[in-house]
């Protein structure tokens, strides 16, 4: 009879997964800096929640995470 080995497999490639991290890493990093800006009292308005960090900065920086993500998806492994 022919026996058949069970090997165990990765779906991806170590290369793969560091490009994954990475792209988790800047995707955290963009919910970070986007994060905050509040006021303490609900009745004043704090113009800090427009500013260039919350409104240009941190969704640029999760955009180029989730393209990063897909690029490591997509991307052959060579090992």
């Amino acid at each position: 009879m022919n026996k058949k080995e069970n090997k165990s497999e990765f779906l991806f490639g170590k290369r793969n997964y560091i490009i994954m991290i990475i792209g988790l890493g800047i995707i955290f990093l963009g919910f970070f800096l986007m994060a905050g800006g509040g006021s303490e009292d609900p009745n004043v308005f704090n113009e800090e929640i427009y500013n260039f960090q919350r409104i240009r900065l941190a969704p640029t920086l999760i955009l180029i995470g989730f393209a990063i993500e897909v690029y490591a998806i997509l991307s052959n492994s060579y090992e």
